[in-house]
């Protein structure tokens, strides 16, 4: 067995109980919740919420219960207006009811921008209910969030989804779940973006997170502009959805609304700048 082939000694699903399969899928998102929920508390333990001196340990135990429900419903709506439109809107029950034909086969399809979304719109309602302002609650949330966010890619891995183009690179890897069914080395896309969303966007926004703390939504803004980057340079590697293909001027749908997050996340800090200027 060779590093190409490593998806094949992957069993997608941990254990299967009845006809619920615990999938690593899943698992991976609970880690990527922990690991957000416990860094926000080490911000909290150390003095980093200063500017947010409302919230406590129990207050950002509700908080994070907001984003969850936000993120999930976002995701959900997201995937069905961004991603597939014309099944969704003549199956709408789809979008919560997780069996067919009396099976068990869960929820699937999630979009990063559409959680965002729904992640922005629980913290608003969030930030009115204890009477702080939505943008230092948000700046105070995502440091943490692209090191949550690399469990959910390595999630995407071991599901054996969002595979990435064909190549002839070393890296490549083969996946038998792509439509040439592990005929072709593909790029491993899901770990790239682990890397590049997850653990190098990280890297720049804990680095940068005291320093720019003063400036309200500065970090907030490049958050958004660095997973805009990251995401558009990553779906270079990644097969487009085959029902939406390239959308507009060879990009993908993926691509299309990184570059309007990233016009929005732009804007966002140069207003940071001026109001603190």
């Amino acid at each position: 067995m060779t590093y190409a082939q490593l998806p094949q000694l992957i069993d997608p699903v941990v254990m299967t109980i009845g006809g619920f399969a615990l999938r690593w899928y899943g698992l991976m998102w609970i880690v990527a919740f922990s690991i957000v929920w416990m860094m926000l508390l080490w911000r909290l333990r150390v003095g980093e919420a200063r500017h947010v001196p409302m919230l406590t340990k129990d207050v950002v135990g509700d908080m994070m219960l907001f984003a969850l429900i936000g993120g999930v419903v976002g995701g959900r709506i997201g995937y069905a207006v961004f991603y597939d439109w014309t099944y969704f809107s003549t199956h709408p029950f789809a979008l919560v009811w997780p069996f067919a034909n009396g099976t068990f086969v869960g929820i699937s399809g999630m979009s990063f921008h559409g959680g965002a979304i729904g992640i922005a719109v629980a913290l608003w309602f969030f930030a009115r209910r204890i009477k702080a302002s939505f943008l230092r609650v948000v700046d105070f949330v995502v440091p943490a969030i692209p090191l949550g966010y690399a469990f959910g890619r390595i999630g995407n891995f071991l599901n054996h989804e969002l595979w990435g183009r064909v190549t002839t690179s070393p890296l490549g890897m083969y996946f038998a779940q792509a439509p040439d069914g592990g005929t072709y080395l593909r790029h491993p896309s899901q770990l790239y973006e682990a890397f590049l969303e997850g653990v190098l966007l990280f890297g720049v926004v804990w680095f940068l997170r005291k320093r720019f703390t003063i400036r309200q939504g500065f970090l907030t803004g490049l958050f958004l502009v660095g997973y805009s980057v990251a995401r558009f340079i990553g779906e270079f590697f990644r097969e487009p959805d085959a029902h939406l293909g390239f959308v507009v001027a060879g990009l993908s749908m993926g691509q299309v609304l990184s570059v309007i997050m990233a016009m929005g996340g732009s804007g966002i800090m140069v207003a940071a700048l001026l109001r603190h200027k």
